[in-house]
């Protein structure tokens, strides 16, 4: 299993009804409002790299009202849960 965390900036007031269409996404595992440079956080799993893409490009960066994404890949030799 695959997994990506995205970062989220969107258009101010926005925020619920953006995690409410992340939340009908089945490969979005979590996804939760947040305080800071950031409004909204998006775990993902998916069994291949070539899925996860297709969902940040086609689902998730083309919800209306998402500004701009950072996708981080964790770095899963250094440990950690």
């Amino acid at each position: 299993m695959e997994t990506l965390y995205i970062l989220i900036n969107c258009d101010l007031g926005s925020e619920t009804q953006i995690i409410s269409e992340l939340a009908k996404i089945p490969e979005v595992k979590e996804v939760r409002g947040t305080y800071g440079i950031y409004d909204i956080l998006v775990k993902i799993q998916a069994d291949s790299n070539a899925i996860l893409e297709e969902i940040v490009t086609y689902k998730i960066r083309r919800i209306s009202k998402i500004r701009s994404t950072v996708t981080l890949t964790p770095i899963l030799s250094q440990g950690g849960r």
